[in-house]
């Protein structure tokens, strides 16, 4: 289990044994990181983590608290968090994905416009490895969904909407708990755009390919991981 996991495990026993109840404010870092034997920098991406799924609630200046959340709806976002890595049907999703983007994104560069590529370069822009992981997961989304339309197949861009939206949450955890991922989708991104601007069909679906297997491959391996602890 990675160290992320570990640090959001202790945090979510804590939760669900009640020695933090919704409201709490959660102790000092220093002093929190000590009794649960972490470091404080995996304390620190777990309590970030949480607080993107709005199970902690940071308040600049005061402290981090425990969301006042129905106790169901808390237990729910807690389960997400572990769950997942057991879900299959989120990587039957990303195999789908896997299938149906390189296809658009190899006809998206024989239709899409000059200007329509430009947008693209600007929309890429707007998020870099320093940029909060959800910030730069909406600019992915945008730039497949973009693409997908760029295909100029409406069926076609549908299906892949309606697969790649549940597979929102698992790449945004990949970018809280990969090393290197934001940096490396950053990259992925640039080559499918480069191969689009080239207007390479064949290059660009590769390049899609590369990416979104990425994805798949540390779900994958996520899963495998799961099972064996």
């Amino acid at each position: 289990m990675a160290v992320t996991d570990e640090a959001i495990e202790s945090l979510k026993s804590m939760i669900i044994s009640g020695r933090l109840r919704p409201g709490d404010r959660l102790p000092r870092e220093a002093d929190l990181a000590t009794s649960l034997g972490l470091s404080r920098n995996s304390l620190r991406e777990a309590v970030r983590a949480l607080s993107l799924m709005r199970i902690l609630d940071v308040r600049q200046g005061d402290g981090t608290y425990v969301s006042s959340l129905a106790p169901e709806s808390l237990l729910e976002a807690l389960t997400f968090v572990v769950e997942f890595h057991h879900d299959d049907s989120v990587l039957d999703l990303l195999e789908v994905r896997r299938i149906l983007e390189p296809a658009a994104t190899s006809r998206a560069a024989a239709r899409m416009t000059d200007d329509q590529f430009e947008e693209l370069g600007e929309l890429l822009a707007r998020a870099d490895d320093r940029s909060p992981v959800e910030d730069l997961v909406d600019v992915d989304t945008e730039f497949h969904r973009r693409i997908a339309a760029g295909s100029g197949n409406p069926m076609l861009a549908s299906m892949i909407e309606s697969v790649a939206g549940p597979t929102h949450r698992a790449r945004v955890w990949r970018g809280l708990t990969q090393h290197g991922a934001l940096t490396r989708t950053l990259a992925e991104h640039q080559a499918i755009l480069d191969a689009l601007r080239r207007r390479d069909p064949e290059l660009a679906a590769i390049s899609a390919t590369v990416h979104i297997a990425g994805v798949e491959e540390w779900l994958r391996s996520s899963l495998e991981a799961g099972a064996e602890s």
